[in-house]
């Protein structure tokens, strides 16, 4: 990007008829240099971010249910040079499908495994087959599933955003149909394959969305909460089992599972100076510890949270892995925290935690770190899901405002990483999606291995029904130092 932008300030101390008394406020005609950097980006937009021209602007349009049904490519609108196909509209896909997991792997997935989250008398977790689109029921009896994840032992793990949330571990998700659980007992019934689903205690319960989890089994995730007349809001936790995976072949009982074994549960708290004391209000960023949640086993980890004095956050959403700093053997993963976009004009935020190699994440003998990645703003606001691209190594985030509070649809950005400059934060964001449905968010997307398959919910859309799109189009990825 510094390249980018140095050329471009070259050329433009050459452009006829700006004189020198005029060059440091003139930037091709921009009046102000942010202007200028955001049209760099722009015009550098096939090489940084893969796509031929972002968005200027949020779509204000909000179809109807007749136009959708009839298209529900509709909902959308693109930058230039991606498309969308539909992968399922379904009459029976859930109407609140949230996030997705590619099954049986993100080379060559077969189907879709997505949580829906709606009570407990709808279908709360759903396969969709991608050859055409059908979607049967794996279980129900869920509150509020939201976060899915296809775990490195060949299970799924999905869990329920409520403040009770229980964790929930499948096996063999396509031979398992119309089970019941029983959310307060944890036993499953009914169906095909009712074995195949247990509930995980050992991590404890909370309004579970964001989630990481690491190939030993170690485990990081959020409480999807706010701040409270002084109490502070959201906490992450991590899980460190009792018995690690090691690698190998898919497990073939639940029984096998690193979560089947127990193990200990620490919370985030920010703070190193002063003996591990300054921590509380201010301290949001930097260094910390992960304090133990002594008897975590099935107790609601808000309370802990609070007791605990660990760092809160305005409404922790989706977590993503950085998959470049896994490929060297290290932990660093990033999460959304929404903020509140009309009430307040917490605009939300993108923060990225590290914590040492795997080794030490497993023996819990790193320090660690959270730092902002980017900033929320009235056009990005209310941040709720993202997405690593593979390969190209950028963030994708998905909105999920006020709507009709602010008159504008939500978006899909594309987020640069840090690059060298000095900062930490990110090297820019476009706009490379819009809705056209007030009323509905982006969710759950999802990348396969490459980064060049694109799979995503348009969650409370006008249809009444799940809509899930696959967005295509990116350009071959080219190495930014070259650029």
């Amino acid at each position: 990007m510094r390249r980018l932008l140095l050329a471009s300030m070259v050329g433009l101390s050459l452009l006829p008829g700006v004189a020198a008394a005029d060059r440091d406020d003139d930037f091709r005609g921009f009046k102000d240099f942010g202007s200028f950097r955001d049209h760099l980006l722009r015009e550098h937009s096939g090489k940084l971010f893969g796509v031929n021209e972002p968005l200027k602007a949020s779509s204000t349009e909000s179809i109807t249910a007749a136009i959708a049904n009839a298209d529900p490519t509709r909902l959308v609108t693109l930058a230039r040079g991606l498309q969308a196909r539909v992968i399922s509209s379904a009459p029976n896909l859930g109407a609140n499908t949230d996030m997705i997991a590619l099954w049986p792997d993100d080379r060559n997935p077969t189907h879709l495994i997505v949580c829906n989250e709606q009570g407990v008398n709808n279908p709360g977790v759903q396969r969709v087959r991608l050859a055409d689109g059908l979607a049967e029921t794996i279980l129900t009896g869920t509150s509020s599933c939201d976060p899915v994840h296809r775990t490195p032992w060949g299970t799924i793990i999905v869990g329920e955003e409520a403040t009770d949330g229980n964790l929930i571990e499948i096996i063999n998700p396509l031979q398992t149909t119309n089970v019941l659980l029983n959310r307060v007992t944890g036993t499953t019934s009914g169906g095909t394959g009712a074995a195949n689903v247990v509930t995980r205690p050992a991590v404890g319960r909370l309004a579970f969305e964001g989630i990481a989890i690491y190939p030993n089994g170690v485990m990081y995730y959020g409480d999807e909460n706010r701040p409270l007349n002084g109490t502070p809001g959201g906490a992450y936790f991590k899980f460190i089992p009792a018995k690690p995976w090691t690698g190998g072949s898919p497990i073939l009982s639940l029984a096998d599972s690193p979560f089947a074994s127990g193990g200990k549960v620490f919370g985030l708290r920010l703070g190193k100076r002063a003996g591990n004391t300054d921590y509380g209000q201010g301290s949001n960023t930097g260094l910390g510890t992960w304090v133990e949640v002594v008897n975590a086993n099935n107790a609601l980890l808000r309370n802990a949270a609070a007791a605990l004095k660990l760092t809160g956050y305005y409404r922790p959403e989706d977590i993503a892995i950085d998959l470049k700093a896994l490929a060297k053997g290290n932990v660093r993963f990033c999460g959304v925290n929404t903020g509140n976009e009309s009430d307040d004009r917490n605009w939300g935020e993108f923060n990225c935690s590290t914590d040492g190699t795997l080794e030490q994440a497993l023996g819990n003998t790193a320090i660690p770190e959270a730092q902002l990645l980017v900033v929320g703003h009235p056009e990005l606001a209310m941040m709720d899901n993202v997405a690593y691209q593979p390969g190209r190594g950028n963030w994708i985030l998905h909105e999920d405002g006020d709507g009709p509070d602010v008159g504008r649809n939500n978006d899909l950005w594309s987020c640069l990483e840090d690059g060298r400059d000095d900062d930490r934060l990110s090297d820019g964001c476009i706009r490379i999606a819009t809705l056209n449905d007030l009323n509905a968010e982006w969710t759950g997307g999802v990348f396969n291995e490459t980064g060049d398959r694109f799979f995503v919910s348009v969650q409370h859309n006008v249809t009444g029904h799940g809509v899930i799109l696959e967005i295509t189009g990116w350009q071959r990825h080219h190495d930014r130092d070259d650029d």
